[in-house]
């Protein structure tokens, strides 16, 4: 039997604590919703950090236990230390899998990982959202069908400054016109990542049957194949060389 994918779902856990309305949507935070779902799945091994846990609660052990790492952020990524962010960077790119979901396409790993501003219009007034499955065989969308419906969200518009995906997923549309590329997938060293967009905190959208199998999708895809150091060695030939003069 192959061994379980072991994710850590970390959320900087505030607005739950702060904001009474995010509070009566995820009591425990989302991160909480997040989890729930992903071990409801059976083949993942779950664990939960926010931003008050020790070292973020991204510890060099928790890291070296981490195939997958899905992270939120909003209110404050500027609070996310700069030598974890070091730290997480160096594990992805070493294979460890990263899934950004919505408002941490600002996050500081996310920026890094993408090397651009990652800003974007929006506009919060609970308007329909309809994502629209334009890779039906990638596997990030299986059992999803030509597209889905949220019915209350915060919109995100283009331009959304990133790097061109290596596969686009997900393309949005908003109630008030707007498009968006809502779900994205790179390959950064040995590691992979995808950005999705959809979980504002004040709507329950972590609890929507689609956005828990396209986030468990992700997780299976963005399990590393390999983790390995990247280093720059001297290489010996392996064909014989001339005799340098």
């Amino acid at each position: 039997m192959a061994s379980k994918i072991r994710v850590t779902v970390w959320n900087e856990g505030v607005h739950e604590k702060t904001n009474e309305k995010v509070k009566k949507v995820y009591p425990d935070g989302m991160h909480t919703v997040i989890a729930k779902a992903l071990k409801a799945e059976g083949d993942m091994d779950i664990r939960t950090a926010t931003l008050d846990d020790p070292e973020h609660g991204l510890t060099e052990k928790v890291l070296d236990s981490t195939d997958v790492l899905t992270w939120w952020g909003h209110m404050a990524h500027d609070k996310v230390k700069d030598e974890i962010v070091d730290r997480v960077q160096k594990k992805v790119l070493e294979g460890m899998g990263l899934i950004c979901l919505h408002s941490a396409h600002f996050s500081k790993i996310f920026r890094r990982m993408m090397g651009t501003t990652c800003s974007l219009k929006w506009r919060e007034a609970g308007e329909k959202e309809r994502l629209w499955n334009v890779a039906p065989s990638h596997p990030i969308t299986k059992g999803i069908g030509d597209y889905f419906e949220l019915p209350h969200v915060e919109m995100y518009g283009e331009r959304f400054d990133i790097p061109e995906p290596d596969k686009l997923i997900f393309i949005s549309w908003f109630q008030g016109g707007e498009v968006f590329r809502s779900g994205c997938c790179w390959e950064r060293g040995h590691g992979r990542i995808f950005y999705f967009r959809p979980g504002h905190e004040t709507y329950p959208i972590y609890y929507d049957k689609n956005i828990q199998k396209v986030i468990a999708n992700a997780v299976r895809w963005a399990n590393p194949t390999i983790r390995q150091a990247h280093e720059c060695p001297c290489y010996k030939a392996i064909e014989p060389l001339p005799p340098q003069e």
